[in-house]
């Protein structure tokens, strides 16, 4: 039997990378998917196409969750285009690396607005639905340079360091509602973005990783469906590195 038969799930940053693989392994585990993006409409038309092919129902929508009221509104219309919501995946993020004396205030603000303020808008609109039904699971996609920082990553450590305290005191605001509030964070992953690393820089990563290799966008999914079902429900509070043993 499929881990999420008809459950509901909101997938932000779903038109690409690891989003868009979290969108799909949930899909293919029966779940319903509301995936967010908001520069990639072919995109993200192109993986909620590959979530429908599960026999699920998937719509993109374009949606800076980073706004306040964009973010009420999405949860919003989800709640009434699918009758409900089970699942929030907060992934959106982006990078604008540079040294702290090099660093821009707007570098500083986007980084956090999209990583952790978006994080916090969608978890205060999903909660309140989830606090009515008594029942939910949200995930919030960390990194391991917020659990041990690194240079020239200030604003982005920051982001995904407050994201984990964010999500300690999420599981024990909801808790009491049966909602429970987990992250994974994720080490180095092949994606569009480790693509582009010229051979010296990505074979010290490789050197870094205990498993000596970079992890699939599918690793990562599969954690996610794990914290996302049944089967970790007396879980909360959490992070699970998957990293290949890079935080040891």
């Amino acid at each position: 039997m499929e881990k999420l038969q008809g459950r509901v799930a909101i997938v932000t940053g779903g038109s690409r990378g690891i989003g868009a693989s979290i969108a799909e392994c949930l899909a293919s585990n029966g779940a319903h998917v509301a995936l967010t993006y908001v520069s990639s409409p072919d995109k993200a038309a192109e993986v909620a196409a590959r979530c429908s092919s599960h026999g699920v129902q998937c719509r993109a929508y374009a949606s800076n969750a980073a706004v306040h009221a964009e973010a009420e509104q999405l949860v919003q219309q989800v709640v009434a285009d699918f009758g409900g919501l089970d699942i929030l995946v907060n992934n959106a993020g982006i990078t604008k690396d540079n040294l702290i004396l090099r660093m821009t205030e707007e570098q500083w603000d986007q980084v956090i607005d999209t990583n952790l303020k978006s994080c916090f808008n969608l978890t205060k609109f999903a909660a309140r639905h989830m606090m009515r039904t008594r029942n939910g699971s949200i995930i919030n996609i960390s990194s391991v340079v917020g659990v041990f920082g690194n240079a020239g990553q200030s604003n982005y450590a920051a982001s995904k360091a407050g994201m984990i305290g964010f999500t300690k005191s999420m599981a024990k605001e909801l808790a009491s509602r049966n909602i429970r509030c987990n992250a994974v964070a994720p080490g180095f992953i092949e994606t569009e973005m480790t693509h582009v690393l010229d051979e010296k820089t990505r074979e010290a990563f490789l050197r870094a990783i205990p498993l000596g290799r970079l992890a699939r966008p599918s690793e990562v999914s599969e954690a996610v469906l794990f914290l996302a079902s049944d089967a970790s429900s007396y879980i909360t509070g959490q992070v699970l590195s998957v990293c290949g043993g890079l935080n040891i």
